[in-house]
Order: C-alpha cells, then sequence, then structure tokens
C-alpha cells in the first residue's frame, strides 16, 4: 500500500483514478483550494503539511484545461499549468516521496500530426495552454532527481469514460437523435484514451516496482476514425449509422461562420472531430513490458456511450 497525494482530485480523471488507485489498497490524499472536509485534505496554500503524512507518490492532476472559447487570459494559464506544478514539485523534492507524476498533454508536443505521434518529436506548442504545460515539463525535466526520485511526465491524447462530456457527448447526442453525421467526408485517424487505461497505467507507475522515468504519451493500443466512432456509438444504440459526405469546402465555410456566430460548431471543434492526430503508446508499453493494454480503444469507447444511455 502506498500514500498518494493526488491534485485536481475532483475532476473526471482525478475521481476515477481516486477511486481505481483507493481500490487498489492505496491511502488516497486529496490537494485542493478550499478546505476540504476529510482529513487527508491538504490545501495548495499549505503544501508544508504534506510533510506529516509521509507521502509515496504525488500525482499532478490539477490544471487549467484548453478553452474553446478562447476567453481566457493567456496568464491564467502559466499560473495554473507552469507555476503551480513547480510549486508543488519542489516541494516533492523536499519530501520523502519517491514517485512524481506529472499530467502534462500531447498538445505539449503538438497541435497537429501529419504521421505518428511519438516522444521523439521536439516539442512546438502553439496554443497557450499547450506551451503553459510543456514551460512546466521544461522545468521538471532539468531539476536534478536524487537516486531514490523517478519523475514520470504522461502526454495522455483525448481522455474519456463513464459519465465523461465533451465532443463524444456531441457526437451521441448527434446519432441518438437520428441525426445524419454531415462529416463523413473527412477521412482522419486519431487515438482515443480509456480512463481505465489510463488508471491502469498509472497504478503501474505508482507501484514499487516501476519503470524508468521520463516522458510517456499515454493513448490506447488503436487510433479510430470520427466515420468509425459514430458507427461504435449507433451500434452501441441499435440504431443504424447515417454518414453524409457532404462538400469538405462548404463544410469548413459553415464552421468559420459558426467561429462568429458562436454555434455549436466552429472551426476548432471541426478541427477536433476531423483531424488525424494519431499516438504512438509504444514507448510505455515497453516500459511496462506489456503487448497491449487491458482495454481495446472499440470497447473502452462502447462503455462511455453506454454510460450517456443512462444519463
Amino acid at each position: 500500500m502506498s500514500k498518494i497525494l493526488i491534485s485536481g482530485s475532483n475532476g473526471f480523471v482525478g475521481v476515477n483514478l481516486s477511486n481505481y488507485l483507493a481500490k487498489a489498497g492505496n491511502e488516497i490524499y486529496t490537494l485542493s483550494r478550499n478546505a476540504g472536509k476529510q482529513e487527508n485534505d491538504v490545501l495548495w496554500n499549505d503544501l508544508e503539511r504534506i510533510s506529516e503524512f509521509k507521502i509515496d507518490v504525488f500525482i499532478h492532476l490539477a490544471g487549467k484545461a484548453h478553452d474553446l472559447k478562447n476567453t481566457s487570459e493567456p496568464d491564467e494559464y502559466f499560473k495554473v499549468n507552469t507555476d503551480l506544478t513547480i510549486k508543488l514539485f519542489n516541494q516533492f523534492l523536499k519530501s520523502t516521496a519517491s514517485v512524481f507524476i506529472y499530467f502534462s498533454t500531447v498538445k505539449a508536443a503538438a497541435d497537429t500530426v501529419e504521421n505518428i505521434l511519438n516522444e521523439d518529436v521536439v516539442p512546438n506548442p502553439k496554443t497557450v495552454y499547450g506551451q503553459s504545460k510543456f514551460k512546466a515539463e521544461q522545468y521538471l525535466l532539468a531539476q536534478t532527481l536524487p537516486p531514490e526520485k523517478k519523475l514520470y511526465i504522461l502526454r495522455p491524447c483525448m481522455i474519456h469514460g463513464p459519465g465523461n462530456k465533451g465532443n463524444l457527448n456531441l457526437l451521441y447526442r448527434f446519432v441518438s437523435k437520428g441525426i445524419p453525421y454531415p462529416f463523413a467526408a473527412f477521412e482522419n485517424k486519431r487515438s482515443f484514451l480509456s480512463i481505465s487505461n489510463l488508471c491502469f497505467i498509472v497504478e503501474k507507475l505508482a507501484g514499487a516496482v516501476s519503470p524508468v522515468g521520463g516522458v510517456y504519451n499515454i493513448a490506447d493500443d488503436v487510433p479510430l476514425s470520427t466515420n468509425e466512432v459514430i458507427m461504435i456509438i449507433a451500434e452501441t444504440n441499435n440504431l443504424k449509422s447515417k454518414l453524409w459526405k457532404i462538400n469538405r469546402k462548404l463544410i469548413e465555410q459553415i464552421a468559420f461562420v459558426g467561429d462568429k456566430l458562436r454555434l455549436p460548431i466552429n472551426t476548432e471543434r471541426l478541427k477536433k472531430l476531423t483531424e488525424n492526430y494519431v499516438v504512438s503508446n509504444s514507448k510505455i508499453k515497453k516500459a511496462l513490458a506489456i503487448s497491449h493494454l487491458p482495454i481495446s480503444s472499440a470497447d473502452g469507447l462502447k462503455s462511455t456511450i453506454s454510460s450517456f444511455q443512462n444519463q
């Protein structure tokens, strides 16, 4: 059993990860901005208190997510994603903990992917969100770690799971209402990440016998096209998939108008639905000495879609 401190434990990933690790027999401590109701709660402005608990593993999830509406000030991203990470990591260095797991993002490496994204790529983030995450990565990697400590920087792609909302939920509403998917002309492949596979990986990294530290992409084994996702949604709902191949240029013009009028479909959302973004998970599987992750891409997606039916 390990004592594990998790920041961002109230978010979708944090809740699932906390429950998963607790069921595995670990003792969970939470880091938050507001006073908690439990003894294991620690406040950001009282990090020195962490030493009382003799934490074994730090998991830093807390961060400012990418704002699709672009209403956030750039400084907000760096204050949260960079500065808080530095603050917590410095506390880790002073602690007796042996493992620090930082949740970055594939967007810290690249906003667009032509072939397959692996860890050898020279990072070139374009968004402030990605830049703030990458700046935190740079700081962490520049520090000298004592021999007994390990640092893992995880770059997950799009995470999904039961109860999660986002573009998958938008697609689900389209399909479940019998509305045809109008972007089938966009042939693409992109990687997804099931919350079950993510939790499995983190538990292994937090374990007593963990692999070499470093930067790791995190993704399911097999990428899927948006058209394939639509078909899985339809199958899960016992419906026939409706794929319309409307002229791509016309769709792009509609998305541009959506930027101006704040319609459900804008260029950012269209990009997320139709772009190629394939992420290699070979390095993490090699580090864990496994040939595949526990949940297949399709089964993980079906689990997520089934949860929408109960909402």
